[in-house]
């Protein structure tokens, strides 16, 4: 698990680093530079050509150092300098006199005029603006921004993309560079993960540049990004004397008249979630659904033909799962109203049950730290309302997760659970292939089954939402994200479980 600092964090960081170490700031920018360097040279073929486009502050004093590297290493280097302050960084200067050393030739951009023409098959080193901007670009760094964004060559940007905020919102497309790959020291920054500004990383990698290991291990963070989960797994470890009681009984409220497929996909993702017992409460109409195409779960049949109405026991469950397909009938609503008020049990509401709290007068009364809500972005919207942007609502999110007393996973490219102490956790995996009907329904699935059988609720979410996101890029490859669905999803959680279990 990555923690994840702010800019301020990381500049602290790195002073710490030279303080405790015995070295200079730009001795430090050479082991960054070096990482990016040998990142480099082991993803691309050493015939093409790279363009290094710095700017005159430490990001480009990055530049510089990188242009030196593949230059002592045969690559064909050229290298512009974007003259966009008479002001250059002390690292700067040292770096470009060094670069000068070796015989390379260094450009100034003094107007945009005097920008390269780039050819497909360059690769452009981004090291204009690092994470320290802290206004919009402008002038000429702009206009230069914009033509990177216009040739069709690859962009790597270095620490982050340039006129990108780290903790904050960028403005948006045409004042930020558009990277293919983005490198990163140390941890990633807050806005790679976010729907605002994420789109412009492209694919991001930590570089490990040997910080201070004291001060990050120490440095305060609400912000966590889940790489992996093997620290989870022995909670659902199974023994060879282990009976189906020792790993829990869910029980599941899904589905309406035309709905039924959500309970289908949500009971199977349970099942293959390794629950021991399953329960799924469905209308009369979805009877005949259950019993064929799960037979592995028991199905409760409510007193309605079409929409859930009966009130139900959740004393012999350890979780309860409600949502998925269930529509937003009076009769729904009283149902669940009913169940938060009674059960004392874990209880996953996803899907129409957020939305009906939505719609309920008091829903913070009713809910309890045993409680988590998984809506997506709309859901969310509807209630807790509408935000301006991503950063905004990542805000609401810890918020409302403090001020209510209850997990929140809010599902996207990277889905975040927050807990009621404020701290979220990203997710790492999963790809857009899983943007389908059902992808949800399997999550809500596999988070009941998994508190069922370990009893805590974060963790599980945890390890859940991971899971679901690596079956799922299990099933892009095998499938293709264009034609995979959620029953292959579903079906690769056992090739997911395997792959985590490899880990050690």
């Amino acid at each position: 698990m990555i923690k994840i600092l702010s800019n301020n964090q990381i500049r602290e960081a790195d002073k710490v680093t030279v303080e405790t170490e015995g070295i200079t700031s730009a001795e430090l920018m050479e082991r960054a530079a070096n990482g990016c360097a040998n990142w480099l040279k082991n993803q691309f073929d050493p015939k093409r050509p790279f363009v290094i486009v710095a700017g005159v502050g430490n990001n480009g004093g990055d530049a510089l150092v990188i242009a030196r590297r593949l230059v002592e290493s045969g690559y064909q280097v050229s290298t512009y300098v974007i003259r966009y302050s008479e002001k250059f960084s002390k690292d700067f200067q040292i770096n470009f006199e060094r670069l000068e050393k070796i015989g390379h030739e260094i450009n100034y951009v003094l107007e945009s005029s005097q920008f390269p023409s780039i050819s497909s098959d360059s690769v452009i080193v981004d090291g204009i603006f690092g994470s320290g901007l802290s206004r919009p670009t402008e002038g000429l760094a702009l206009e230069c921004i914009e033509l990177i964004n216009a040739s069709i060559a690859e962009v790597v940007a270095i620490d982050i993309p340039s006129g990108m905020f780290g903790d904050k919102k960028s403005m948006g497309a045409g004042n930020v560079v558009e990277a293919t790959h983005t490198l990163c020291f140390q941890s990633p920054r807050l806005a790679f993960l976010l729907s605002d500004s994420g789109w412009a990383v492209g694919n991001w990698h930590v570089i490990d540049i040997g910080l201070d290991r004291s001060f990050v291990s120490g440095a305060d963070s609400s912000y966590f990004f889940v790489d992996s989960v093997l620290d989870i797994l022995p909670m659902f470890r199974r023994e060879k004397f282990d009976h189906k009681g020792r790993f829990g009984h869910a029980l599941l409220l899904a589905g309406s008249a035309g709905k039924i497929g959500a309970a289908v996909l949500c009971a199977k993702a349970a099942l293959r979630a390794g629950v021991g017992l399953l329960t799924a409460h469905v209308p009369k109409i979805g009877y005949d659904i259950i019993q064929t195409s799960i037979p592995e779960a028991m199905c409760h049949v409510d007193d309605n033909l079409e929409v859930l109405s009966s009130n139900l026991d959740t004393s012999k469950f350890d979780a309860v799962g409600i949502g998925p397909g269930i529509g937003t009938h009076k009769k729904t609503k009283r149902v669940l109203r009913s169940l938060l008020k009674s059960s004392q049990k874990p209880i996953i509401l996803d899907a129409d049950a957020v939305n009906i709290l939505a719609e309920f007068d008091d829903p913070q009364k009713l809910l309890n730290r045993k409680c988590l809500l998984t809506p997506h972005v709309g859901e969310f919207d509807r209630l807790f309302g509408e935000c301006d942007d991503a950063f905004h609502r990542l805000e609401l999110l810890q918020k409302k997760a403090i001020d209510w007393d209850v997990h929140i996973l809010l599902k996207g490219a990277y889905s975040a659970l927050a807990t009621p102490e404020g701290v979220v956790y990203f997710n790492s995996t999963g790809n857009p292939g899983m943007a389908k009907g059902g992808s949800g329904d399997a999550l809500t699935g596999i988070v009941t089954a998994l508190i069922a059988q370990c009893g805590d609720l974060k963790s599980a979410a945890i390890f859940g939402m991971y899971l679901h996101g690596l079956a799922g890029d299990i099933a892009a490859l095998d499938y293709g994200q264009k034609s995979m669905i959620t029953t292959d999803l579903i079906d690769c959680l056992g090739d997911a479980f395997e792959m985590i279990e490899q880990e050690r």
